[in-house]
């Protein structure tokens, strides 16, 4: 799905960080083909755009595959370590492109789950996300993914400690009907709200990992007027590949 909420030019520069930046944050060199995935960019315009970058020096390119390159160190002092919140960006960027829907890459904070990275959807119905704000696990789709992930004995300490109220009439805050909601997410791999947190909007999660670890979970947002069988099947699909795609940095 083309991007269209930005001129040409900006999208183009977007892109054109959009590689650095990943390309930096993996830890082994990349092919086109795998970028041009990740990003969701056209093999056109990302050759010319990993070329441009070769030639000035920001990307070394070794046979068909590309890495930092000795450019970069002209932009900083010194080379510190990508962020968590720098890491998922441009895959929450893509997924929003891909998708069109307001997405986001949540961590967990105690009991409360906290946005590091969002994307608002092009429509002009759509769901917004604050960066920084906490929001507590069990009302979004990526808190109770993230719920799923803990080892029993924490999700024990969770249900003894945590004050669960309702945001809706459809707010899952019995410790029953949650512990059988993370059940069925344990199974499918992807958490689920049905307007638990905000009326006519309908949320999708699923955790991600780095080296095994969780380290929290990306989400996708969608209008119960755009919601249907097709519309699920694809953000499942994109939510999946892009935490496959954290895992394998």
């Amino acid at each position: 799905m083309a991007d269209t909420s930005a001129p040409a030019t900006v999208k183009s520069a977007n892109r054109t960080l959009d590689i650095i930046e990943y390309i930096v944050a993996r830890t082994r060199p990349m092919m086109a083909q795998e970028i041009a995935t990740a990003l969701a960019i056209p093999v056109s315009s990302l050759s010319y755009l990993l070329a441009t970058l070769t030639e000035r020096g920001y990307l070394l390119r070794e046979g068909r595959r590309y890495s930092a390159g000795p450019g970069l160190e002209r932009l900083q002092t010194h080379a510190p370590a990508f962020t968590l919140a720098e890491t998922v960006a441009p895959l929450v960027r893509t997924l929003r492109i891909q998708l069109n829907e307001t997405s986001s890459f949540f961590v967990r904070r105690g009991w409360e789950v906290e946005a590091l990275a969002t994307e608002p959807g092009a429509h002009a119905l759509r769901y917004a996300v604050q960066t920084g704000a906490g929001a507590p696990l069990h009302g979004f789709s990526a808190g109770k993914a993230l719920l799923a992930a803990l080892p029993e004995d924490e999700l024990d300490r969770y249900f003894a400690e945590s004050e669960r109220s309702a945001f809706t009439a459809t707010t899952i805050v019995s410790e029953a009907a949650l512990r059988a909601d993370i059940a069925r997410i344990r199974e499918t791999g992807i958490a689920h709200t049905r307007e638990e947190h905000t009326p006519g909007i309908h949320g999708l999660g699923r955790v991600a990992r780095i080296d095994g670890e969780v380290v929290g979970a990306f989400s996708v947002a969608i209008p119960t007027v755009r919601f249907n069988t097709d519309v699920e099947r694809r953000a499942i699909a994109l939510l999946i590949r892009t935490a496959d795609l954290l895992a394998g940095s």
